[in-house]
């Protein structure tokens, strides 16, 4: 809870390989942000920490990135309205590169 009294949630939010270079090395990151949190409010606070990982996740429109997939618990954020998608209290946020190619 913040000073003012409105609700805050402590989001855990684990990173691919390829994303914990731009995180000092971290495989999560912890970040406070107001309830009701969205994907959009917790890359925020995790850009603010860690700005290149927000760089690498969102575009400069705000929308996620084609080849990065979010996951709200086990849903992928795109299902769930993308970054605007609530992020329920004692969920995890995993941002993972998209895997494509081969043949």
């Amino acid at each position: 809870m913040r000073e003012d009294g409105d609700p805050v949630l402590t989001v855990v939010v684990r990173l691919a390989a390829a994303l914990r270079e731009h995180a000092g090395g971290a495989a999560e990151v912890e970040v406070d942000v107001p309830a009701p949190a969205t994907v959009a409010a917790v890359i925020d606070a995790v850009a603010a920490v860690h700005p290149s990982v927000g760089r690498r996740v969102r575009d400069e429109a705000g929308v996620l990135r084609r080849h990065v997939n979010v996951f709200v618990g086990a849903d992928n954020a795109r299902d769930l309205g993308g970054v605007d998608a609530v992020v329920p209290d004692g969920v995890e946020v995993t941002v993972l590169p998209a895997v494509s190619g081969g043949s």
